[in-house]
């Protein structure tokens, strides 16, 4: 399908301790602020996002347009086209993004067993 790159975004209590932590882990900081409450975390080609106070749970995450550097790739699928075949598939989507824009967008589903999956294009 061409899903982007692909992470975990974790609901973190403490994005200081974790981010020790998960030095600790070998990961370091690619990008983000920890004093807005948000690092994404690299260990070789594992990417893991931090985010205090945001969310409520862990999302698995796929980045439409990136590779796993964060950096632009091309070409690549728009994920207004990806949520298409999603819905054409019969996959239930909890969110939408307008299929009339362009540009950065997002939309999230739910796997069988209730895990959240967001799909957020940045470019």
């Amino acid at each position: 399908m061409g899903s982007g790159a692909f992470s975990i975004s974790l609901a973190v209590k403490d994005i200081r301790a974790s981010k020790v932590f998960y030095e600790k882990l070998g990961f370091s900081a690619l990008m983000g602020e920890a004093e807005q409450n948000w690092l994404i975390m690299k260990n070789g080609d594992a990417v893991i996002g931090l985010f205090q106070g945001m969310f409520d749970r862990n999302i698995m995450t796929f980045n439409p347009g990136w590779d796993q550097d964060a950096k632009e790739v091309n070409p690549f699928r728009d994920l207004r086209d990806i949520q298409e075949e999603l819905k054409a598939g019969g996959i239930s989507l909890l969110s939408e993004v307008a299929t009339d824009t362009e540009g950065p967008g997002s939309f999230m589903l739910l796997d069988p067993d209730g895990n959240q999956i967001l799909f957020d294009q940045h470019r």
